[in-house]
């Protein structure tokens, strides 16, 4: 296996080097902060996103993106979707003419109406682009407690490959080649989790709650294969597996910030949910391509406050009855 590149020192970055560390393969993680870089280095923890989870010594943390990417044969992205243009225009002359490039956020492109890793295709060309998603906390993961997540490339063997080497025995990764639907699945499963959240918050019960996720499931259903994703991944880890973690835990950016908005103790926009960014280009994707996608409208109505919580309750309760799809 090839030198390990993981750009993004953040909690999920830091998770995921931690798991190639451990593994034994040799991995720089890079952080724009020197401080946090020699604390990773010298104290080996990262306090202020993985509290005090030991990380592992041959971890490696640096500042300096050149050397990050010196000769590294797979590149992870580990940046906000919104970000992740940015990050592939600076790297694009850095990366190895042979290194694979892992796309690991969750999201799609506001001002594109890309996903991530067709983002990353076009702004470094002639390198192989994949993505890794699944139902995965980054305290869970650099805690070493059992994950599974999906690592989805443009062709299969080459992933059942990497991620043969790349799995560990608290960390399995599953191999797919339907690129799109893995990231489909990531980028729409935090809408749906502000939504559940919002019930959650505005106390509608838990039958409201598994009614949201299942309707959910099915708009992403549907986006996934207007955007020629294949179904069966929206029924896995990737799909269902994150769609469900996402939606029943505090632990998730995007569920405890739609409780936030149930509950009316904020109205301004969490940096953190990737869903409160991604929702209002889903919505116009939806609109323009004939997709029924009434929760993620409703979902971006609320978030840039053109209706209120009852007004988007009463939306959705008294939509037409119909067979179930």
């Amino acid at each position: 296996m090839k030198k390990i590149a993981v750009l993004g020192a953040g909690a999920w970055g830091t998770a995921l080097a931690c798991v190639f560390a451990r593994k034994g393969h040799e991995t720089q993680l890079f952080g724009r902060n020197a401080a946090l870089c020699e604390e990773i280095n010298v104290a080996h923890t990262n306090a202020k996103y993985l509290g005090a989870i030991p990380l592992p010594q041959q971890l490696v943390a640096t500042n300096s993106i050149e050397e990050a990417l010196d000769e590294a044969g797979f590149v992870f992205l580990v940046a906000p979707t919104q970000q992740v243009h940015n990050v592939a225009m600076r790297i694009e002359k850095l990366v190895a003419p042979d290194a694979v490039l892992i796309n690991c956020a969750k999201g799609i492109h506001r001002e594109s109406g890309l996903l991530p890793s067709r983002l990353l295709a076009e702004t470094v060309p002639n390198h192989i682009c994949g993505v890794l998603s699944g139902p995965s906390f980054a305290v869970d993961v650099a805690a070493g407690k059992p994950t599974a997540v999906t690592l989805a490339m443009p062709e299969l063997q080459m992933a059942i490959d990497v991620a043969g080497e790349l799995s560990g025995p608290e960390f399995r990764i599953y191999a797919s080649d339907d690129v799109t639907g893995v990231e489909v699945g990531g980028a729409l499963k935090n809408i749906i989790a502000i939504a559940v959240g919002i019930c959650r918050g505005m106390d509608m019960g838990t039958s409201a709650e598994a009614a949201l996720i299942a309707r959910g499931n099915a708009e992403i259903l549907r986006f996934a294969t207007v955007f020629g994703a294949k179904p069966k991944t929206m029924q896995g880890l990737a799909g269902l597996g994150d769609l469900f973690l996402t939606c029943s835990s505090l632990k998730s950016r995007n569920f405890s910030y739609g409780v936030m908005l149930g509950q009316r103790e904020t109205q301004s926009p969490h940096k953190l949910a990737e869903g409160v960014h991604t929702v209002g280009i889903a919505a116009q994707i939806a609109r323009e391509r004939g997709i029924e996608a009434p929760i993620i409208d409703v979902v971006s109505q609320i978030i840039a406050n053109t209706i209120t919580l009852e007004e988007a309750r009463m939306s959705l309760l008294s939509r037409p009855v119909k067979a179930e799809d």
